[in-house]
């Protein structure tokens, strides 16, 4: 646990939808869709790759769970890391974002994460 940590806050406090082994998930304070979701190792760890194989396992199947309980079979979300400052993380606990996603809520979805670098977003005009 990390006393600064805004993740280890809420683990600490029981501010968690659910648990599997080492990993809880809990709402986006900040979502970018209705139910958007975060999987969270218990252990503060800033870096995804720094869990153990039993930790990583723990938070997919809990991130695969969610998902599951937010869309259902055959609907559509995504599923997102970001992995160290230059890829975007803001808080130094590592974590999966669960996004639903709908029909309309965007123009057009295609690409989906590759919207990180819009140059290179839309590959199949090139």
């Amino acid at each position: 646990m990390s006393d600064d940590c805004p993740f280890c806050k809420r683990i600490a406090a029981g501010e968690y939808t659910d648990r599997r082994g080492s990993a809880v998930a809990f709402p986006d304070s900040y979502p970018l869709t209705p139910g958007h979701m975060l999987a969270v190792p218990v252990r503060h760890e800033a870096r995804l790759l720094s869990l153990s194989t039993e930790e990583a396992g723990d938070l997919w199947d809990l991130a695969l769970l969610v998902a599951r309980n937010l869309v259902g079979d055959g609907q559509d979300f995504n599923i997102g890391v970001n992995e160290g400052p230059d890829a975007g993380q803001t808080i130094p606990h590592a974590h999966l974002h669960v996004i639903p996603r709908r029909a309309g809520d965007v123009e057009d979805p295609r690409g989906g994460i590759r919207w990180m670098i819009p140059d290179r977003a839309v590959y199949w005009e090139e």
